[in-house]
Formats: C-alpha cells, structure tokens, sequence
C-alpha cells in the first residue's frame, strides 16, 4: 500500500495508515502492516512495485551503491494467494514467461496482486547470500520476508539489532524458507493491532498490509526459477 486508493501522497508511515483505516479496525480484518521495500527521499518505491493488480513502478536492474543493489537483489511478489520471493533476474524471467503465454490473449501483461523490490536476497535458493558476512558489525532492527515451498510468505522484524547474516541464518535454518528478502533496517516497523502494537518509525514508503480474506484461492504456478 502506497498512497489512498482515492489518489494524493503516499502515506510515509504506520500512524497516518492507520488513522485511514480507523484507529482500532476489526483483529479479523487486518492481521498486520508493515514497511515494504526500499523507497527514495519522496517515500516511492527504487524498485519493482505492484498493487491491486497493477504495476507502478518497473524492474529496477541498475548498478549502485547500498543495500538495495547489494546483488543479487529480489522481488517478493504474489498472485491469488501465491507467494513468492526471487531474484531480480528469475523475476525478470518469470515476467517474460507469463507474457508470451498470454501474448495472444487481451493481456496487457502480467502484473502480481502485490510486489515489491529490495535487497539484499537474504537466502537464495536455499543458500545464503555469497556477500554477506556470518554476524557482521552492522546492527539495526530489521524486517525482511521468506516464502516456502508451499507459497506461503512468513515475515519478521526483530526485536533487537541484529545482523545480516544473524536474519538470513534464521529465515534458512528456523523458518526453513528457501528464498528471503531483506526488506530494510532502521527504519522498520510495525502496526500490529490484535497486540496492539504500533512501531513509530522515521518517515516509510510502500507498505506490506495483510489482511485476512475468506475467498478462493486459484492454482497455484511453479515458481520461477
């Protein structure tokens, strides 16, 4: 969720989100919000972006510095209840496969019910990260998200400063997710209604909103590779 479905800026946090929303919205309703992925001094998104079935901002596969380009970086994207965390380029892959499969349909492309891009790629197919260090000097609370092979997504923000490799360790060997994706650090945070929690944070961009939804789910894709 970036801005009000109605139009206007970008919401840049937790609190304003919630007064959207109302103060207390219903446990059943909304499970949890929180940061999305990278964002720039505006709160937009640096990178691919997806919501409500509609792409707003493209792949960004540019070199840099930071966190973000860190490579490989990932896309966590989703589509009827099928989640999925990959790298940039098996993104950009599964991207072009889903279009010429639908080519010859009305399709304007192939767009996620929701997707955001970040980074670093925390566990790559069951391996971690190549560049990041076992439990680097780097310490700020971080929240990042792994998907199974079930195409289930499982989130965490910690509870203390940890390190890089303390959260990749944590997504590969306790959560058993085969993909993660670092999603930020010192800005993270979260609004979390049922424990009545709400994390101020410095100013956010896009955030992750889940919800609880009693509909259909469609069958699910092989995940890209």
């Amino acid at each position: 969720m970036l801005r009000p479905r109605g139009g206007g800026d970008p919401y840049r946090g937790l609190g304003k989100y919630a007064v959207s929303r109302g103060e207390n919205p219903p446990a059943e309703e909304l499970v949890f919000a929180m940061n999305a992925g990278m964002f720039d001094d505006a709160g937009l998104p640096i990178g691919y972006y997806a919501e409500s079935g509609k792409v707003l901002k493209t792949l960004n596969t540019n070199e840099g510095i930071g966190n973000f380009h860190l490579l490989p970086n990932g896309v966590f994207f989703g589509k009827d209840g099928d989640w999925h965390v990959v790298s940039a380029d098996a993104f950009e892959n599964f991207v072009e496969e889903q279009e010429d499969r639908e080519k010859d349909t009305a399709s304007d492309g192939y767009a996620p019910d929701f997707a955001t891009q970040s980074g670093p790629m925390l566990v790559i197919d069951g391996e971690l990260h190549p560049k990041l260090s076992r439990d680097g000097i780097s310490r700020y609370i971080r929240n990042g998200v792994g998907t199974d092979a079930e195409g289930r997504a499982h989130f965490v923000i910690s509870e203390a400063p940890l390190s890089f490799g303390k959260l990749a360790r944590f997504f590969r060997d306790e959560l058993e997710t085969d993909n993660a994706l670092y999603l930020d650090g010192n800005v993270s945070a979260l609004w979390e209604p049922l424990g009545a929690r709400m994390d101020a944070s410095p100013p956010l961009g896009p955030l992750i909103v889940v919800e609880n939804r009693a509909k259909p789910v469609a069958e699910k894709k092989a995940a890209p590779e």
